[in-house]
């Protein structure tokens, strides 16, 4: 049965076989979504992710080896888009009383989901429309606290005998991570050269900081949805508190370190960050969690912002020089300047000392 023909009975067995079918802007994944149209006006999501479209998953017990042989998103511990995952992170979040979609149906082995439709208020739309930044982000951090202090379970499950396991971003996957820059940064920027002594330099630089994250993430690593930015976040002013941010793109959350969903918040590769934004959050942030050492925290969002950040380029870096998306060869100047303000603490000297020497000024756009 080919792909239509299969979304075609799925959507039938479950009831939604008259829905008007409306497709929606895609991503730089492989997941497809429409919007669905129902009688009465209700309007609901379908998501297609085809199982076969990606390399596999981690398996909770693979060696770095089997990691390796077995593909990128094992060595990164990615989902894979595998709907079972987003399933089973949307039912651990709502439970904590977070917007994530409610799933109305599936068939997680086909990779076919009929979701709650939250709306199309991304943040990033709405702050573009002229709405304040500051509410949006106070859900986003009233949001993230809660996350942050919830127990994070080892296997998250959800009802139909679905299990996802919440595994570590670990040494191995935040290496996977650091590799990205000088993998393809000198790819779309020939006036890179990185010799073998550079490459060494970068992997001793990396080494310790990638160390003390996973341990964290081992020992007191919160649940870290791992994509978290304002264009994964849909205004909800209608809902209360931390239920004001609606969660999508969650699927392939990990036990981590709570500065990575900082960053990925505060580095916006889509957006301006002010600084006097970002100050607010960080603050905010640490008021509500009091327990945490401020110092520390602040510590790892300039380390972990600048291996984010790094991994970032790297992507955006092959997204346009692998796959002919020059679109987001826009989006890299601002990357470059929130690496520069992670770079100013002077814990991270030696990193900037490596970018000084090894990436001129004009391959930094």
């Amino acid at each position: 049965m080919n792909r239509e023909a299969l979304k075609v009975e799925f959507l039938a067995a479950n009831g939604f076989g008259d829905a008007r079918r409306e497709a929606l802007s895609g991503d730089a994944s492989t997941r497809r979504y429409e919007r669905l149209h129902l009688a009465g006006g209700t309007r609901l999501i379908f998501m297609d992710q085809p199982p076969s479209a990606e390399t596999t998953p981690c398996p909770p017990d693979a060696s770095p080896e089997a990691r390796a042989a077995l593909g990128y998103n094992a060595l990164a511990r990615l989902a894979a888009g595998r709907v079972e995952a987003f399933i089973a992170v949307a039912a651990w979040l709502r439970g904590q009383g977070l917007s994530a979609p409610e799933v109305i149906a599936h068939d997680a082995g086909s990779g076919l989901a009929v979701l709650e439709d939250l709306g199309d208020d991304l943040f990033a739309v709405m702050i573009a429309r002229g709405q304040a930044e500051r509410p949006l982000y106070e859900a986003a951090i009233n949001a993230l606290v809660r996350m942050h202090d919830a127990t994070a379970p080892r296997v998250l499950t959800a009802p139909g005998g679905i299990t996802w396991p919440l595994l570590d971003y670990d040494a191995l996957a935040l290496k996977t991570a650091t590799d990205l820059l000088p993998a393809w940064l000198p790819k779309l920027r020939p006036q890179i050269r990185l010799d073998l002594e550079a490459l060494a330099a970068w992997e001793d630089i990396w080494a310790p900081i990638r160390v003390r994250a996973a341990v964290g993430a081992g020992t007191s690593g919160v649940f870290c949805h791992r994509d978290y930015h304002a264009e994964n976040l849909i205004w909800l002013p209608h809902r209360r508190g931390a239920a004001r941010a609606g969660l999508i793109d969650f699927q392939d959350a990990v036990r981590a370190p709570p500065a990575w969903d900082m960053s990925m918040l505060l580095h916006d590769a889509r957006r301006d960050i002010s600084p006097e934004l970002e100050a607010w959050a960080l603050e905010r942030y640490c008021q509500l969690r009091p327990l945490v050492d401020q110092q520390a925290f602040t510590a790892d969002f300039h380390a972990l912002g600048a291996l984010n950040i790094s991994r970032i380029l790297g992507i955006f870096a092959r997204l346009v020089s692998r796959d002919g998306k020059p679109r987001y060869g826009a989006f890299m100047p601002r990357l470059w300047a929130y690496l520069n303000t992670c770079l100013a603490d002077p814990d991270l000297a030696d990193l900037k000392a490596w970018f000084d020497r090894h990436i001129p000024q004009d391959a930094r756009r």
